[in-house]
C-alpha cells in the first residue's frame, strides 16, 4: 500500500562493519573476533528503509561514495521502495562507514568515518529544495552536518511541509532548529540532552514534553524501549504501551518506529494510531538481528496488528 502523500527522509547512509569479540581491545592488542558482517546502515537509511518497506510514497535525499559498496547500497535501497534519485555518488569520497566492536556482554563500541554524508551541505540540500517543497513531511535526523538540517527544515518550514526531527544521535541543537520542527521524536537519553529531564515514569516524560512544547513544538512521541512511547499534543500525554516480544537486538527499534510512524501519519491515521502502528513495526524488528534486515514489510506489520 502506498501513501499518495508524499515524504522526504534527508539523511546518512553508512556501510556498518561489525566484529563480535570476546571483550574489547587494549592499546596494541590484537584479538580474534568472529561473527564479522558488513551491513547497510545510517540512521537516514534505516529511517527511509522502515518507511518505504511500510509503504511510504518516499524520496531520500543523501550521499553515496563513488565506490563498490555505495553503488550496492543505492541499489538495495531502490529494492525498497525508495526513489533515489537524489542520492548522490561524490567523487573522490568514501560511502559513509561505522567500525562496530560488540563484546559478549552486548556492548558496543563505534567508530564512524562520516565520508560522503559530510558532503550533505546546504547548496547540495538546495538543489533539492522542488523535491521537499512537493513533500507533505520531511523526516530529519542528526548523522549529516547541523547547518544541512536546518536548510532543509527551513524550506520545508516555509512551505507548510510537516518537519518530523528524530534527534539521535543525541546532543544539543540549536534553538534555530527547534523552532521549525512540528513534530520531534527523542529517546530517554535525547530528551535529556534536550531539556535537562531524568525520564524515570510516565511524570517525568510530561515534564520533558512539556519542556519541548515551549519551543514551539505540536507533537512530542518520547520513545521508552519496551514500554512503549509518550504522546504529547500541544501539552496533552498519553502512554502508548508497547507490544512484548522476545527481543534479541534493538539496534534497528528507534529507526523503525521513525519511518513507520511518519508513513501512518501521512496514510491519515491520528497521532495515536500512528504511534501504535510504529510500535508494532519496531516490535517486530527487535525480534530479528541486525539494522536495515530486520525492518519488517507492510503486510507483516498489519498481520502482527490482526492478532492484537
Amino acid at each position: 500500500m502506498s501513501s499518495s502523500q508524499k515524504l522526504v527522509v534527508l539523511g546518512s547512509i553508512n556501510a556498518d562493519h561489525i566484529l563480535t569479540l570476546e571483550h574489547f581491545p587494549h592499546p596494541g592488542q590484537t584479538l580474534t573476533g568472529q561473527n564479522y558482517q558488513v551491513a547497510f546502515g545510517g540512521k537516514g537509511a534505516n529511517q527511509a528503509v522502515a518507511a518505504g518497506r511500510s509503504g511510504a510514497n518516499i524520496s531520500f535525499i543523501a550521499c553515496v561514495g563513488e565506490d563498490d559498496i555505495g553503488h550496492r547500497i543505492k541499489a538495495q535501497l531502490e529494492k525498497d521502495r525508495i526513489d533515489t534519485h537524489a542520492v548522490s555518488h561524490i567523487k573522490d569520497q568514501s560511502t559513509g562507514v561505522a567500525l562496530i566492536f560488540v563484546n559478549k556482554m552486548a556492548e558496543n563500541c563505534i567508530g564512524i568515518c562520516a565520508g560522503a554524508n559530510a558532503c550533505l551541505s546546504p547548496e547540495y540540500v538546495q538543489q533539492h529544495a522542488d523535491l521537499i517543497r512537493a513533500a507533505q513531511a520531511l523526516l530529519l535526523q542528526l548523522e549529516t552536518p547541523i547547518p544541512s538540517i536546518i536548510e532543509a527544515a527551513k524550506i520545508a518550514h516555509q512551505s507548510s511541509v510537516k518537519v518530523v526531527l528524530n534527534p539521535a544521535p543525541a546532543r544539543e541543537l540549536p534553538e534555530e532548529l527547534l523552532h521549525l520542527v512540528d513534530i520531534i521524536t527523542p529517546n530517554e537519553t535525547e530528551a535529556l540532552s534536550l531539556t535537562g529531564v531524568i525520564i524515570h515514569d510516565e511524570k517525568d516524560a510530561a515534564e520533558a514534553a512539556s519542556v519541548l512544547h515551549g519551543k514551539g513544538i505540536k507533537t512530542v512521541v518520547i520513545t521508552m524501549g519496551s514500554r512503549g512511547v509518550w504522546l504529547s499534543e500541544n501539552g496533552q500525554g498519553q502512554l502508548v504501551s508497547g507490544f512484548k516480544v522476545n527481543a534479541i537486538d534493538t539496534i534497528a527499534a528507534g529507526d523503525t518506529f521513525n519511518g513507520a510512524f511518519v508513513t501512518a501519519l501521512l496514510e491519515g491515521k491520528s497521532a495515536l494510531e500512528a504511534a501504535r502502528f510504529a510500535n508494532a513495526a519496531a516490535a517486530i524488528a527487535v525480534t530479528r538481528s541486525g539494522g536495515q534486515p530486520s525492518v519488517p514489510w507492510r503486510e507483516e506489520i498489519d498481520a502482527f496488528l490482526a492478532t492484537k
